[in-house]
């Protein structure tokens, strides 16, 4: 049986695109989440169950949120494209 050098066998991996890798889906699953919120909002909005002042909260948090992630994906380097997955078959995520 012939032995394996441990050198060739290594997986090298850069931690710099690691750490790209990690926040661009992380900031998928964020900006997903808050489109499903924001939807979810406007349908309450136009449903007329909510009061003037829950409908103002409601939109300076989502304003909030969108300010927010603008932030994040300058802080590493990312735009609304880099968030967009192409699911194949299925299209594209966002």
């Amino acid at each position: 049986m012939q032995s394996m050098n441990h050198s060739d066998s290594r997986i090298e991996i850069d931690p710099d695109n690691a750490q790209q890798g990690l926040a661009q889906l992380v900031l998928t699953v964020i900006e997903l989440l808050r489109q499903v919120v924001e939807r979810n909002a406007l349908r309450r909005v136009e449903g007329g169950t909510l009061t003037e002042e829950q409908i103002e909260d409601l939109g300076v948090a989502l304003m909030n949120l969108e300010e927010k992630m603008e932030e994040l994906k300058d802080l590493f380097g990312l735009d609304e494209e880099d968030l967009n997955i192409d699911l194949g078959p299925l299209g594209q995520l966002l």
